[in-house]
């Protein structure tokens, strides 16, 4: 009971910070305190987070990679991953995806492959030593190595002590979101996608079918505890709820434009970055049906996916009163 009445109350937390969000959001629509004066314009954008905002320096990303199909040769700037759409709908640009040679690329490219809250705040530390200002636009997006770590210990570890370090976790990603905030930079966070629609929780529902609601639960407790914990001004930081979004499709899938959202589209081997619309599965080649595919792999979003939170996180870089 005392469990069920603590998540209550964060839960109503939660929702309090979410009313707060959008009363501001109302104010700014009417004029008040919170208005943009101009429309932001952000002079650079800073991707922090996991491979999910990565670009490599060779222009691969960790999901399914573009190919000339007259040449074959890599199309970086062709199925973009989510930081992509948002640094494009301001006209910047990653260096590590640069194919129309702009000078001075003003994207920064500060993502890592694995990173978990804990590389997190270095990402921060060491963006920090550098100073940021009010015309840095800084996604984050980071979390789900965190919870699939955690998932990986069940249940050799209770599921209540899992969900506690899922909470913990979730907690110090707000803190250290906070510390952007605190810097004068503008961020776009992202909640994580809801782990237990992935590919992976469908193939562990064969072997019991409680574990995708408990990687649900995971990703829902981690993203509980760092909307409680982030500042709520409605300000400094704009939330992209990609979690509520990845239930939706669930539910609406062609209202979205997915045909599937159960599977990988990409063969196991080779690896991610390595992926390319030469490298998937025959459901996924049929048709080039990949083009609606929710997952590249069991963990991670395919080009469709990252359009989804791309464009969300587009619209609320614009209309958030930065």
């Amino acid at each position: 009971m005392k469990s069920i009445q603590r998540s209550a109350g964060r839960y109503g937390r939660a929702l309090l910070a979410a009313a707060a969000l959008s009363t501001l959001g109302v104010l700014a629509g009417c004029g008040g305190g919170t208005e943009q004066i101009e429309p932001f314009n952000p002079s650079r954008i800073i991707a922090l987070g996991d491979e999910s905002s990565l670009i490599t320096p060779e222009g691969k990303k960790y999901t399914i990679n573009a190919l000339n199909a007259t040449t074959g040769v890599l199309e970086c700037e062709n199925n973009p991953i989510w930081v992509q759409t948002l640094a494009s709908s301001f006209g910047l640009v990653f260096a590590e995806c640069n194919p129309n040679k702009v000078a001075a690329p003003q994207g920064l490219m500060r993502a890592k492959v694995g990173a978990k809250v804990a590389d997190f705040k270095g990402q921060v530390d060491t963006l920090l030593v550098g100073g940021i200002g009010p015309r840095d636009l800084i996604s984050v997006l980071v979390g789900a190595n965190d919870v699939l770590e955690l998932y990986a210990k069940f249940p050799a570890q209770s599921r209540e002590s899992l969900l506690a370090e899922a909470r913990a976790r979730g907690k110090a990603l707000g803190a250290q979101v906070n510390r952007l905030a605190n810097a004068n930079g503008r961020i776009i966070l992202s909640t994580l996608p809801d782990m237990g629609f992935s590919p992976l929780a469908e193939t562990d529902r064969k072997v019991d079918s409680t574990r995708p609601a408990f990687l649900s639960e995971l990703t829902r407790e981690f993203n509980l505890e760092m909307r409680v914990e982030i500042i709520n001004d409605g300000r400094l930081i704009g939330l992209v709820l990609t979690d509520e979004n990845t239930q939706v499709i669930a539910r609406y899938p062609s209202s979205f434009g997915i045909s599937n959202f159960t599977n990988a589209a990409c063969l196991t081997t080779p690896a991610l970055p390595d992926c390319t619309v030469k490298t998937l599965t025959p459901e996924a080649t049929k048709d080039n049906s990949w083009n609606s595919y929710l997952w590249a792999t069991d963990r991670l979003y395919a080009p469709a996916g990252h359009a989804q939170i791309g464009r969300m996180a587009a619209t609320r870089a614009r209309n958030n009163p930065f």
